[in-house]
């Protein structure tokens, strides 16, 4: 691993802790603001360890984002979005269409 690739990792495991520190922020936010969220990077996590030879399912990639199963933090931290976000969600994704 190249000097580069582990300060990268260094920070992609802070993105990780911080995130997982931050459960009050929901996924519907982070994409309305940034466009992705933890279901994104545990989609490109999938992919990076498939282009890798390195067998990961769904679960496990989202496991590994969110320190935890899917379901477990989904039922500690989820909340339904409102009609507020989804309507930000929704402009949101009209614009970068």
């Amino acid at each position: 691993m190249n000097d580069n690739t582990a300060l990268e990792a260094a920070a992609f495991r802070r993105l990780l802790s911080h995130l997982r520190e931050r459960s009050d922020v929901q996924n519907i936010d982070l994409m309305i603001l940034a466009g992705f969220c933890r279901n994104c990077l545990a989609d490109w996590l999938r992919e990076a360890a498939d282009a890798a030879g390195v067998p990961m399912d769904r679960d496990q990639a989202r496991e590994q984002v969110y320190g935890m199963p899917f379901q477990e933090w989904k039922a500690r931290h989820q909340r339904d979005a409102t009609p507020e976000q989804l309507a930000a969600f929704e402009a949101s994704r009209a614009r970068h269409e």
